[in-house]
């Protein structure tokens, strides 16, 4: 049924590419702590190479991902065929966090060049992959991205935006450090 493989492979690769959405899970250290999936829209994904990808952070109610990666760097993302073959695949491995106001984020940022602006890009170092069957995964209908996110992120001067990634974003929901001002620079 389920398999696992060292990297990425072509056949993993344009599965990965094919789906329009995938799902992050990230937890904090402490077990009073609140483990998180984030489901991740838009084309934001990319594959660096067997053994790595990159996804875009454009921001959100919460900083968990970035607080858990800077805490002890484990992440897991999902991918569904919710369309076609059943099937999951799994990466695992060690995430890095590169916030907007941070050295190296305007490299990593150029992997998107459809996007203006992020929070952040989420790189992960893959130490394990994994299928699954995907049998009970339902099938649904891709009808389109909807848009409110890249408006929101957009609409707003530099400034403002800016503003408002350290207000919401300054910890998590376990009180774990997020963004704060001394990483701007």
């Amino acid at each position: 049924m389920g398999k696992v493989y060292e990297a990425l492979d072509e056949k993993l690769i344009a599965f990965i590419r094919r789906q329009k959405l995938f799902f992050v899970a990230t937890a904090p250290l402490s077990a009073e702590g609140c483990v998180n999936v984030s489901p991740k829209g838009y084309d934001n994904l990319a594959i660096i190479d067997a053994r790595t990808v990159a996804y875009l952070d454009l921001g959100g109610s919460g900083i968990e991902t970035h607080a858990h990666l800077r805490e002890n760097g484990r992440i897991t993302l999902m991918f569904c065929a919710f369309e076609g073959a059943a099937n999951i695949v799994r990466l695992y491995g060690h995430g890095e966090s590169c916030a907007f106001d941070e050295p190296g984020f305007a490299e990593k940022m150029a992997l998107f060049p459809a996007f203006e602006r992020a929070r952040g890009v989420i790189t992960v170092h893959i130490d394990r992959v994994a299928d699954s069957c995907g049998w009970g995964v339902p099938f649904f209908d891709y009808q389109g991205e909807r848009d409110q996110l890249r408006r929101w992120v957009v609409a707003r001067p530099q400034e403002e935006w800016t503003a408002r990634r350290y207000e919401s974003n300054a910890l998590s929901i376990d009180g774990l450090p997020g963004l704060s001002r001394h990483n701007e620079g």
